[in-house]
């Protein structure tokens, strides 16, 4: 049986015309939402993923993000999907399953072309994930300060005396049901440097140089990997906080131009 979507009208937010999704997963039954904001002029449809911490509406309450994602996606007149995807999942293998059965669903009821995925922090690393295990869902990529090897972060925040990446490592064990050494295949499987080949759309990564949440060295090697791939690009913003990147939306163009070509 496929995912049901229960689609509702929604007037909690400031911006009009918000539709809330409701769907129970064909993995194990969990009951999960996301929020979307159709454009009937058009078929292409940006999905974006909260950070860690936040909820699907995290486009829509967090003032920078709103100004800055959501303005340039309504300037630009595309439609917009954000998945709560379990909430502080990074892209976990049962929320990967969700995301794929949902983006099947809003495909088929919205008539969507193309999916482009903007997110930041967790989201981005969220952004890079999935589309090395479902390239075909995903047609063009911009990443904002996001991990390329959940292992290796789990590691750095396992390491680091701050209580928000200890609870980020909490998260990501669970996610992945327990630590990377005693799940190294679904880590391997999940992670973005190990399987870089298999991004394979135009992409935009940006990171700060001195983000303390996600070190800098998580998309220095992730470009390492891409080499010199004509549709992967990536900027660093001297020193660049953990926000830094995300209002850079500039950038979005690229993509965006080589996508809809």
């Amino acid at each position: 049986m496929g995912t049901v979507l229960n689609i509702s009208r929604t007037e909690e937010y400031s911006q009009p015309g918000v539709m809330r999704l409701d769907f129970e997963s064909e993995v194990d039954g969990f009951q999960d939402w996301a929020l979307a904001l159709p454009n009937e002029s058009s078929d292409v449809w940006f999905v974006t993923i909260h950070g860690h911490g936040s909820t699907a509406d995290q486009l829509f309450t967090r003032t920078d993000i709103r100004e800055h994602w959501l303005g340039y996606c309504t300037r630009h007149g595309f439609s917009v999907l954000c998945p709560n995807v379990r909430g502080n999942s990074w892209m976990g293998p049962a929320a990967a399953a969700d995301l794929h059965n949902l983006l099947r669903e809003v495909r088929a009821h919205f008539g969507v072309s193309k999916f482009i995925f903007m997110s930041g922090s967790m989201g981005g690393t969220s952004n890079l994930i999935y589309s090395i295990l479902h390239p075909e869902d995903v047609a063009g990529i911009v990443s904002f300060g996001a991990a390329s090897d959940l292992s290796s972060y789990h590691a750095f925040c396992r390491a680091s005396d701050s209580s928000i990446l200890h609870e980020i490592a909490d998260a990501i064990e669970a996610a992945y049901g327990g630590l990377p050494y005693a799940n190294q295949e679904i880590y391997q499987k999940h992670s973005t440097l190990l399987n870089a080949s298999r991004i394979v759309v135009p992409t935009v990564v940006m990171h700060g140089t001195a983000d303390a949440i996600i070190p800098v060295s998580q998309t220095r090697a992730l470009a390492a990997a891409m080499g010199n791939k004509p549709d992967f690009a990536y900027i660093e913003v001297p020193g660049g906080d953990h926000d830094s990147p995300l209002l850079h939306v500039e950038v979005v163009d690229w993509v965006v131009g080589s996508v809809t070509k």
